[in-house]
């Protein structure tokens, strides 16, 4: 089945003109691809996970990725802690590569460098995780810690986690990018009580990324925020695409749509993922898991259809949330 990475129709709040730069550079990412080695293990098992381009750099990325929070802050010798190498198998068998952390997820970052290391996957891994304290020096030595427990000489991305301390850490991050210590730097935030101060650092600031929420049943982030981001050239993770949990778990147990074959949808999952993926400002949605079947059934949503906004028009009235 044909895949369609981007709406045809206009996000709420987007212009014409940010429409046709977003769905010029999904063009780019279908005929383009993948990158390689993430290209022959999505073909090998069966799939191919649909990639973006970053603006900043045009490097691609695949549009489905894995959050740590709570699901790799486990002890070792645990049967949770043992599940963790299937979780980053199903990711990279599926062509995905977006692994996001924090000093603040408590062991996550630990257990992902022990991880990649072990599994000699490092080099499969696009590696994110966030700056989350005050001060200059302090900001340092936290961002030289987090470096030092996902074992790596380079972050791919470093984040201010919820605008803390922004400007000190931001300037930082310039500084580190400059030198080749990280590859892109952004920001982030979960909430919607936010988005007045995100909204003027987006404005204010020039960065590669933006972490934010977004969910079937938040969509605050429409108005202002993703066309925003679109409009200042940011990559955008989403975090939070099951609504924190709540939503899934409300809708798990329901039966699926008929509409949802039509998207190559199998799961709830799977729906509420690509609900997500279909704005066009959204370049990797990164759920949280520490499950290797529902790592799988993640990525499945990246693949196949895309649908635009008239499909969901016609069948978000039929889901009762």
């Amino acid at each position: 089945m044909s895949a369609l990475p981007l709406s045809q129709d206009r996000a709420p709040g987007m212009t014409r003109a940010q429409f046709l730069r977003l769905a010029a550079g999904a063009a780019t990412a279908l005929l383009v691809g993948r990158p390689a080695g993430a290209q022959t293990a999505a073909e090998s098992s069966g799939m191919t996970m649909l990639a973006r381009p970053i603006p900043a750099t045009r490097e691609m990325l695949p549009v489905i990725g894995c959050g740590t929070h709570r699901g790799f802050d486990v002890a070792r010798d645990t049967d949770e802690y043992r599940r963790l190498p299937g979780v980053l198998q199903a990711l990279f068998a599926a062509g995905g590569s977006v692994i996001d952390s924090s000093p603040m997820y408590g062991r996550a970052e630990t257990v992902t460098g022990e991880l990649l290391a072990a599994g000699g996957t490092r080099n499969k891994a696009f590696v994110a995780t966030k700056v989350w304290t005050r001060g200059r020096a302090e900001g340092i030595r936290q961002m030289q810690a987090s470096m030092r427990l996902l074992q790596v000489e380079r972050l791919d991305l470093m984040q201010v986690h919820n605008l803390v301390d922004w400007r000190t850490q931001l300037a930082t991050l310039r500084d580190w990018k400059a030198a080749g210590r990280v590859r892109y730097h952004g920001i982030t935030h979960y909430t919607a009580g936010a988005y007045d101060e995100l909204e003027a650092v987006m404005r204010a600031e020039r960065f590669d990324f933006l972490q934010i929420n977004y969910s079937l049943d938040e969509r605050e982030a429409e108005r202002r925020i993703l066309p925003l981001a679109a409009e200042r050239g940011m990559a955008v993770l989403i975090n939070r695409p099951f609504g924190g949990g709540g939503l899934l778990r409300r809708l798990r147990d329901r039966p699926l749509p008929a509409w949802a074959a039509e998207i190559d949808a199998t799961s709830w999952a799977q729906v509420l993922l690509k609900f997500v993926l279909s704005h066009p400002a959204a370049t990797c949605a990164i759920p949280g898991t520490g499950r290797p079947e529902h790592m799988a059934d993640n990525a499945r949503a990246g693949s196949g259809m895309i649908p635009d906004s008239a499909f969901w028009k016609r069948h978000l009235t039929s889901i009762e949330l």
